[in-house]
């Protein structure tokens, strides 16, 4: 039984050390890629221009919205009262 546990270790060893290498290389390669991109691209790459929806966003009418709010109230209270029971 000793060697069974001795053989499940090496392979738990050898598992998290295959994990360990790759998830170290994927991190490696992300910032050369990365470092790669700033080179080629500059740091326009990383000024995006404002997008216009955020810049100019109408506001919505209040009073457009009075009754929805209203519907959801009622649909809100109707289904508290159906749980009650």
């Amino acid at each position: 039984m000793s060697e069974l546990f001795v053989t499940g270790f090496e392979l738990m060893l050898l598992g998290m050390g295959i994990v360990f290498v790759f998830l170290s290389l994927l991190v490696v390669m992300l910032r050369g890629m990365s470092a790669f991109a700033l080179r080629v691209g500059g740091p326009v790459l990383l000024d995006a221009p404002a997008s216009p929806r955020l810049i100019a966003q109408p506001q919505p009418d209040k009073q457009a919205a009075a009754p929805v709010a209203a519907v959801i109230s009622a649909a809100v209270a109707r289904y508290r009262t159906a749980r009650r029971t």
